[in-house]
């Protein structure tokens, strides 16, 4: 058998959909934002599409991607 050489192609009619690409959500320097363990906070640094560090009055945070709960206000 030979090695798989590409991605496949998914026909419309197929009970197997194609993975949904993630989207993962932006956040700017002083945004206003809510953590389901956190609480209320506001963003303070970003790094890249990596991190970002929110300060929620008692601490600061540093929370990786893909901010799974993390929602803006």
């Amino acid at each position: 058998m030979k090695p798989y050489a590409g991605s496949r192609r998914h026909l419309a009619s197929s009970p197997f959909k194609p993975p949904v690409p993630e989207v993962v959500e932006t956040f700017l320097v002083d945004e206003r934002v809510t953590h389901d363990k956190y609480g209320l906070g506001r963003v303070v640094a970003v790094e890249g599409e990596q991190a970002v560090v929110v300060d929620f009055g008692t601490s600061r945070t540093r929370l990786m991607r893909p901010f799974a709960k993390l929602h803006k206000l």
